[in-house]
């Protein structure tokens, strides 16, 4: 058994994955920054399925915090062999005119800096270079990094077009590492995620642009997440998975 390792996971896509990765023999560590309470729901879960798991706290933004969560980790038995970069915040709808420095910078210190903070201590664990196995690392981008999100989230969007640049540049540095690296970008998902921005129900009210004409699960993406992290997807890295049904 090895670990691996989901931030966000206390709900959405991140809870999706972790299930998942659960059930294909992984020991999952479960990231959460503030609903304790979810995330050993989501660990309570795993186990009841006979699955092995174990919750986190920590606030990927803050480099003490991710030091902390990382030597957690170091305390299991088993290495740590993947790493699904999922947590990420958004604010509420909004022309770019009107944004603070305050809002974009905590955008970008969870979606960009977290995403970094992350990869390096996972690469120092996972790399031949420094003794470990190797292992594979997923970054959960979003289709919005291809559309700018004008008129709701520039903000957002930007975070997420430097994690795709973040996954091409990691995907060579660590290539001959034995780590691959690699992003998927969910569309319209089904997520509480819409909340946040201020629109529960967006996902029903864009669907019909979508070509597939509705809105996907999460855990359409945590399939997509499973099969990169998988031996299934052994000669591929630096390598982008858009499930966003054909938008």
């Amino acid at each position: 058994m090895a670990i691996a390792l989901v931030t966000g996971a206390s709900r959405g896509i991140g809870r999706a994955t972790a299930l998942l990765l659960a059930q294909e023999g992984y020991n999952v560590a479960v990231n959460y920054q503030h609903n304790a309470q979810a995330a050993d729901e989501v660990v309570a879960h795993i186990i009841a399925q006979g699955g092995n798991a174990f919750a986190v706290q920590a606030d990927v933004s803050d480099e003490a915090q991710v030091d902390a969560l990382f030597t957690r980790i170091d305390h299991e038995a088993e290495p740590l062999v993947a790493l699904v970069n999922n947590a990420g915040i958004l604010f509420r709808q909004s022309r770019l005119e009107h944004l603070t420095a305050e809002r974009i910078n905590q955008v970008l210190s969870t979606n960009v800096t977290g995403y970094f903070l992350c990869c390096r201590e996972a690469v120092k664990r996972m790399s031949w270079q420094y003794g470990g196995q190797g292992g594979a690392i997923v970054n959960v981008s979003s289709a919005a990094a291809r559309t700018g999100s004008p008129g709701e989230y520039v903000d957002y969007a930007a975070s997420k077009g430097a994690v795709d640049t973040l996954t091409i540049g990691l995907a060579l540095e660590v290539a001959a590492c034995g780590i691959r690296v690699n992003c998927v970008r969910p569309g319209f998902i089904y997520t509480d995620m819409h909340a946040s921005g201020g629109e529960p129900g967006r996902v029903d009210r864009v669907s019909s642009v979508i070509p597939m004409q509705r809105g996907g699960q999460p855990e359409e993406v945590a399939q997509g997440i499973a099969w990169l992290l998988s031996d299934k997807a052994s000669y591929v890295t630096g390598s982008f998975l858009d499930l966003a049904g054909g938008r």
